[in-house]
């Protein structure tokens, strides 16, 4: 009997007696995608390592070097001239293009779909041009329609740039979540006498709104990060990432640091939150469920 021949008679009698296949011997093969994974991940964390560091860097004038430990930083957030006037900024243009393109895009996409009418397809169409197009291309172009139609460039501008660009990605996570309700539920509401409002209300908008959640606090960090469309349509108004651009050449402030760190702690403890709370809730149904 050959070695292939004892491998595989060995392989048969395994299968048949309901084991696992023995894994062949240690190999360079098994380690790439460990070590590979590994570093990639090491590679993402680092500039966020350095923020939260260097967060608390007693720096004097510039924030590279590390000086020593303090939370003054901390503490006096705005005494660095503008981080916290560029900051404010960032969350009220974030916040009001959010409920524009959360708005608008969950009605443009229950329309979507739900009623055929005519362009249907090239509106569709139309709305991946937004994402499919550079950010560059994008800014440039709404900056030149600004010019040509005499508004002058400021928080106003800003806001209608991010509310565009925002819509698609909330047309597109909306009409999924659409896209996947069960029609029943709506018959079901409509064959109890309910009126188009009420059944809109009282079943489809709560089964929508996971995905419209989901949509606007993707829309609201797609706005606080926006970089490019926000310097080309901006003029002298600073957000957060202008600010940051600008402070780069004499250096960030350590105050800079720590609004980043706290922005990112939010968003890892909202992450949490949400995915125990949602955790608890399915062990909950499945109690309930098993006491049925």
């Amino acid at each position: 009997m050959t070695t292939q021949e004892a491998l595989a008679l060995d392989l048969t009698l395994d299968t048949k007696r309901g084991r696992r296949p023995r894994a062949g011997r240690f190999g360079l093969g098994s380690l790439i995608l460990p070590v590979y994974s590994a570093l990639a991940l090491i590679f993402l964390l680092i500039p966020i390592v350095y923020t939260i560091v260097f967060s608390f860097n007693d720096a004097v004038k510039t924030n590279v070097s590390w000086r020593g430990f303090t939370l003054n930083n901390w503490l006096r957030v705005c005494d660095a001239p503008g981080v916290c006037q560029a900051f404010g900024n960032s969350i009220l243009i974030g916040v009001i293009a959010t409920l524009i393109a959360t708005v608008l895009g969950t009605m443009i996409a229950i329309a979507l779909a739900r009623y055929r009418f005519r362009f249907r397809a090239a509106t569709n169409l139309l709305i991946f041009l937004p994402m499919a197009t550079p950010e560059v291309v994008l800014g440039a172009g709404l900056a030149a329609q600004f010019l040509s139609a005499g508004i002058p460039k400021g928080i106003g501008t800003v806001i209608l740039a991010h509310s565009m660009f925002c819509l698609s990605f909330v047309i597109v996570t909306v009409k999924a979540r659409v896209a996947g309700l069960d029609p029943s539920l709506e018959e079901a509401g409509r064959d109890l006498y309910g009126s188009p409002a009420q059944v809109f209300l009282r079943v489809t908008f709560p089964l929508l709104l996971p995905g419209i959640l989901a949509a606007a606090l993707l829309s609201f960090s797609l706005s606080f990060d926006d970089f490019i469309i926000t310097y080309f349509n901006s003029g002298s108004l600073q957000t957060f990432p202008t600010y940051i651009y600008t402070a780069a050449t004499r250096g960030i402030p350590p105050q800079a640091n720590v609004i980043a760190s706290a922005v990112f702690i939010l968003a890892i403890v909202i992450v949490v939150t949400a995915q125990v709370a949602g955790e608890k809730r399915r062990k909950r149904l499945m109690k309930q469920t098993a006491g049925v």
